[in-house]
Protein backbone atom coordinates (compact mmCIF):
# COMPACT_ATOMS: atom_id res chain seq x y z
CA UNK A 1 0.00 0.00 0.00
CA UNK A 2 0.88 3.17 -0.83
CA UNK A 3 1.76 5.49 2.22
CA UNK A 4 -0.25 8.75 3.09
CA UNK A 5 1.62 11.59 4.62
CA UNK A 6 -0.61 14.92 5.56
CA UNK A 7 0.18 18.14 6.65
CA UNK A 8 -0.99 21.71 6.80
CA UNK A 9 -3.40 21.58 9.56
CA UNK A 10 -3.58 23.60 12.41
CA UNK A 11 -5.35 26.55 14.05
CA UNK A 12 -6.90 29.23 12.43
CA UNK A 13 -9.76 31.77 13.48
CA UNK A 14 -12.59 31.73 11.93
CA UNK A 15 -13.18 33.09 8.42
CA UNK A 16 -9.38 32.31 7.30
CA UNK A 17 -8.05 30.11 5.52
CA UNK A 18 -5.81 26.50 5.37
CA UNK A 19 -4.42 24.20 2.66
CA UNK A 20 -4.45 20.60 3.67
CA UNK A 21 -2.09 18.39 1.92
CA UNK A 22 -1.44 14.72 1.08
CA UNK A 23 1.04 12.90 -0.92
CA UNK A 24 1.53 9.63 -1.68
CA UNK A 25 4.49 9.30 -3.30
CA UNK A 26 3.79 5.18 -3.91
CA UNK A 27 0.40 5.50 -5.58
CA UNK A 28 -0.08 3.35 -8.34
CA UNK A 29 -4.14 3.35 -8.79
CA UNK A 30 -5.24 3.84 -12.36
CA UNK A 31 -8.80 4.30 -11.75
CA UNK A 32 -9.54 5.66 -8.53
CA UNK A 33 -11.32 8.02 -5.71
CA UNK A 34 -9.38 10.02 -3.69
CA UNK A 35 -10.92 11.73 -0.92
CA UNK A 36 -10.72 14.35 2.04
CA UNK A 37 -12.50 13.33 5.08
CA UNK A 38 -12.82 14.72 8.61
CA UNK A 39 -14.21 13.17 11.94
CA UNK A 40 -14.85 15.33 15.19
CA UNK A 41 -14.86 13.30 18.68
CA UNK A 42 -18.18 11.32 19.04
CA UNK A 43 -19.26 11.58 15.39
CA UNK A 44 -18.92 9.37 12.66
CA UNK A 45 -16.21 10.20 9.72
CA UNK A 46 -17.60 12.19 6.91
CA UNK A 47 -16.77 12.60 3.39
CA UNK A 48 -15.94 15.82 2.58
CA UNK A 49 -14.31 16.21 -0.80
CA UNK A 50 -13.29 13.52 -3.47
CA UNK A 51 -12.16 13.46 -7.20
CA UNK A 52 -11.68 10.88 -9.44
CA UNK A 53 -9.92 9.74 -12.05
CA UNK A 54 -12.90 9.62 -14.73
CA UNK A 55 -12.24 13.77 -13.89
CA UNK A 56 -15.27 13.62 -11.32
CA UNK A 57 -15.41 16.06 -8.27
CA UNK A 58 -17.70 15.68 -5.17
CA UNK A 59 -18.13 18.02 -2.17
CA UNK A 60 -20.39 17.77 1.08
CA UNK A 61 -23.47 20.39 1.38
CA UNK A 62 -21.47 21.76 4.35
CA UNK A 63 -18.31 22.64 2.58
CA UNK A 64 -19.55 23.93 -0.90
CA UNK A 65 -18.39 27.03 -2.14
CA UNK A 66 -15.55 27.12 0.50
CA UNK A 67 -13.57 23.97 0.32
CA UNK A 68 -11.71 22.77 -2.99
CA UNK A 69 -10.43 19.67 -4.22
CA UNK A 70 -7.48 19.31 -5.99
CA UNK A 71 -4.48 16.79 -7.03
CA UNK A 72 -1.07 17.36 -8.39
CA UNK A 73 -0.41 14.27 -10.46
CA UNK A 74 3.10 14.89 -10.80
CA UNK A 75 4.04 15.24 -7.15
CA UNK A 76 1.03 12.88 -6.58
CA UNK A 77 -0.34 14.85 -3.81
CA UNK A 78 -3.60 15.76 -2.94
CA UNK A 79 -4.94 19.15 -1.40
CA UNK A 80 -7.72 20.51 0.18
CA UNK A 81 -8.11 24.64 -0.01
CA UNK A 82 -9.85 25.27 2.73
CA UNK A 83 -12.20 29.14 2.80
CA UNK A 84 -14.42 30.58 4.97
CA UNK A 85 -13.79 28.15 7.88
CA UNK A 86 -15.91 28.07 10.68
CA UNK A 87 -15.86 26.58 14.24
CA UNK A 88 -17.91 23.98 12.81
CA UNK A 89 -15.05 22.97 10.83
CA UNK A 90 -13.13 21.82 13.59
CA UNK A 91 -11.96 18.19 13.11
CA UNK A 92 -9.73 15.59 12.50
CA UNK A 93 -9.44 15.55 8.68
CA UNK A 94 -7.67 12.45 7.03
CA UNK A 95 -7.11 11.81 3.47
CA UNK A 96 -7.91 8.42 1.54
CA UNK A 97 -7.60 6.21 -1.55
CA UNK A 98 -9.48 3.63 -2.96
CA UNK A 99 -9.62 1.88 -6.27
CA UNK A 100 -13.16 2.59 -7.25
CA UNK A 101 -14.63 5.90 -9.04
CA UNK A 102 -17.89 5.36 -7.64
CA UNK A 103 -19.14 7.01 -4.32
CA UNK A 104 -16.27 9.27 -3.97
CA UNK A 105 -17.44 10.31 0.18
CA UNK A 106 -18.56 7.30 1.16
CA UNK A 107 -16.27 6.99 3.99
CA UNK A 108 -17.25 2.87 4.70
CA UNK A 109 -15.99 2.08 1.41
CA UNK A 110 -12.22 3.26 1.85
CA UNK A 111 -9.69 0.90 3.83
CA UNK A 112 -6.33 2.59 3.85
CA UNK A 113 -6.25 6.31 5.59
CA UNK A 114 -3.66 8.88 6.23
CA UNK A 115 -2.88 9.85 9.57
CA UNK A 116 -4.91 12.93 10.12
CA UNK A 117 -4.29 16.26 10.71
CA UNK A 118 -6.16 18.22 13.50
CA UNK A 119 -8.36 21.45 12.21
CA UNK A 120 -9.20 23.63 14.77
CA UNK A 121 -11.26 27.01 13.97
CA UNK A 122 -12.15 29.37 16.52
CA UNK A 123 -14.58 32.13 16.94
Amino acid sequence: QAQLVESGGGSVQAGGSLRLSCAAPGFTYSVYCMGWFRQAPGKEREGVAGISSDGSYSYAESVKGRFTISRDNAKNTLYLQMNSLSPDDTSMYYCAPKPRTSLCLRASLYSYWGQGNQVTVSS
